[in-house]
């Protein structure tokens, strides 16, 4: 699944929210530099913004088709295409590694461990989420249409509708600080907070959840009818809605 995303990496890169600009503004104040290395990259959304705060920005990225993406749309620094367990960084250091939405396709305390190989003194490990509440209406819509089209899926649709999101996230923040406790050579992991809102229509919402990983690789025809049923709850809301978002960065800095 971490590889599906290029499957339309073009919706991918329109689509998907960008990050607070305070987020990327206090990770360059706390690195000791601007080399920044973006772990898992996609199409350079994150690593564009690193760039526009004036950051030399490397990317890694496992799938093929996002790193090029990334490279046509100007991740000055290229883009290596690995994992980044197994990347090669061939001697280079940077002041920052960051991962956006990506953190969680890595193993945490082997990616961990590969960023305090790379990270310089004083270097700032940050690897951030964004965490957001659909409306209930939606969510539950989302729910029962993914019950019926995707009966055999690994996700667990419950927790969506039982569970808030934040709760859930938690659990990924504590595993990532976890494993860069277990590596060393650490600050105390914190987490650094920022809470925003966007707008969506519904036209807006449809075409970013194609590039949700619940629904990457699901066929046209299932796909379709997910995001009929998504959008007629967006419908009888009277066509759009606010979300709120919480952008969580679980960071550290090497010592």
């Amino acid at each position: 699944m971490a590889e599906s995303f290029g499957v339309d990496a073009e919706r991918y890169d329109r689509a998907r929210p960008r990050y607070p600009g305070a987020l990327v503004d206090r990770i360059v104040a706390a690195a000791p530099g601007p080399d920044v290395l973006d772990v898992g990259c996609g199409t350079g959304i994150a690593a564009r913004q690193f760039q526009a705060a004036g950051c030399h920005v490397l990317g890694v990225e496992p799938d093929a088709r996002m790193a090029d993406m990334a490279r046509r749309f100007g991740v000055g620094g290229g883009v290596d295409v690995a994992a980044f367990e197994a990347w090669d960084p061939a001697g280079r250091t940077f002041d920052a590694v960051v991962a956006g939405q990506a953190w969680h396709w890595i193993d945490p305390v082997a990616g961990a461990a590969k960023a305090a190989q790379v990270l310089r003194p004083g270097g700032r490990l940050a690897a951030f989420w964004h965490v957001f509440d659909l409306p209930p209406e939606i969510t539950e819509a989302l729910v029962t249409v993914c019950r019926r089209v995707m009966p055999d899926s690994p996700f667990n649709l419950r927790a969506m509708t039982e569970r808030a999101a934040m709760d859930v996230y938690q659990e990924l923040f504590t595993k990532a600080a976890d494993g860069i406790r277990e590596v060393g050579g650490f600050s105390e992991p914190e987490q650094w907070r920022f809470d925003w809102e966007r707008s969506y229509t519904r036209d807006a919402w449809l075409d970013q959840m194609p590039t949700q990983g619940l629904l990457t690789q699901l066929p046209a025809d299932r796909l379709a009818e997910v995001l009929e049923g998504v959008g007629a709850a967006i419908d009888a809301m009277g066509g759009s809605f606010t979300m709120r978002y919480a952008t969580v960065a679980v960071t550290a800095r090497r010592d």
